[in-house]
């Protein structure tokens, strides 16, 4: 059924035609180009340089203010849970795509790095890069079979891959030592800069600026990406399939597209959790970590990037103040999830845009109320 038809049979609701969600993000687009030659009309551009300024003095700051191991292993697992969410999120929130076999290639990242670099003595960062390659390459061929899916048997056939993955991972113990494990992996080699000391990423603060600094890498590529005409793409996609065909959209290679660079951001951070945690068992890429992963995507807000941001911390951070309730932490831990699911479905975002606009609507009455001078 066209978009037409089904704004046609129901009178009194009319809904924009993939074409239109096309044009218009050509639109923006051309209009944001525009804004940057105009010097008077810069101010969502700025806004966007003044916010990634404040993130990277944020990065800057937090080891120096948490000193603790404790805490500074918190921030690290944070930037990892962040390059997580994000990268799911560029699939299911922009492409419309289901995909929960985001720890298989979390895992898959971890374990092609480390195998690299223990059995074959490949430099990390070689090591790094192809573990990577490999993630996105494994998206894209999970994709490319699962292409004809959508909405939930999309998401048991990525649950399916993740399930193999997992197997793989725990029966081939001559090659990655199954539940015994793989120990000792070292970190990332120091930075060597001329006329400067060498940056030791054993130490937690300096690994927790390197995990940091790439997610916020991944996360200004994506927002780039979903700001372009290929955000408008993938936009058109997840809206309406069909109707995006319709005018030419190669829906097919875009689906392979997004599930291939969400994959790769997931083998990043394994690769990180790897060099990070210094021991890999499969365990740790069970299918339990998509469902988490999916959760923080849900609870920040899906299509938004900073929403899933939010809840990669959120949901890594709350955890811990609870540890002292025992078991009842895990019920407040639900608690909280069901309460945002329920009554707030547009996650952090959408609370934090519905606290806005209350603000702005007391404003304006207060000023209205004001006499005239």
């Amino acid at each position: 059924m066209s978009s037409s038809d089904t704004s046609s049979s129901w009178p009194g609701l009319s809904r924009p035609s993939t074409s239109s969600f096309l044009n218009d993000g050509q639109k923006d687009v051309d209009a944001r180009d525009k804004r940057g030659h105009d010097g008077e009309k810069q101010g969502p551009i700025l806004s966007r340089r003044a916010a990634y300024l404040f993130a990277a003095v944020a990065i800057a700051l937090l080891p120096l203010v948490f000193t603790d191991t404790y805490w500074r292993t918190n921030l690290i697992v944070c930037a990892i849970n962040v390059m997580l969410a994000i990268g799911l999120d560029f699939v299911l929130g922009y492409a419309g795509q289901l995909n929960l076999g985001q720890s298989a290639f979390y895992g898959l990242g971890a374990y092609v790095s480390t195998l690299l670099i223990m059995r074959l003595g490949v430099p990390f960062w070689l090591a790094f890069v192809a573990a990577v390659a490999f993630a996105g390459f494994a998206g894209v061929v999970l994709s490319l079979f699962a292409m004809r899916l959508r909405g939930h048997y999309l998401a048991i056939a990525s649950l399916g891959f993740a399930v193999i993955t997992y197997q793989i991972l725990l029966n081939w113990i001559s090659l990655t030592q199954g539940p015994l494990g793989i120990y000792a992996i070292p970190p990332p080699p120091p930075l060597a800069l001329s006329g400067l000391p060498s940056i030791d990423f054993g130490n937690l603060a300096n690994l927790f600026y390197l995990v940091a600094g790439f997610a916020l890498l991944c996360y200004a590529v994506l927002d780039q990406l979903v700001r372009s005409p290929i955000g408008a793409t993938l936009t058109a996609i997840r809206e309406d399939e069909l109707s995006a065909a319709s005018v030419g959209v190669n829906t097919q290679i875009w689906k392979v597209f997004a599930f291939g660079v969400g994959s790769a951001v997931a083998g990043a951070a394994g690769c990180f959790y790897a060099s990070f945690v210094g021991t890999l068992v499969p365990d740790a890429f069970f299918i339990t970590e998509s469902f988490t992963i999916l959760a923080m995507v849900i609870v920040g807000g899906m299509g938004t990037l900073i929403g899933p941001v939010c809840g990669a911390i959120l949901l890594t951070v709350l955890p811990e103040p609870l540890r002292g309730l025992g078991d009842l932490r895990l019920i407040v831990y639900g608690l909280a999830l069901t309460l945002v699911v329920l009554f707030m479905p547009g996650g952090i975002v959408q609370a934090a845009r519905l606290v806005a606009a209350r603000v702005r609507h007391l404003t304006m009455r207060r000023a209205a109320a004001e006499p005239a001078p």
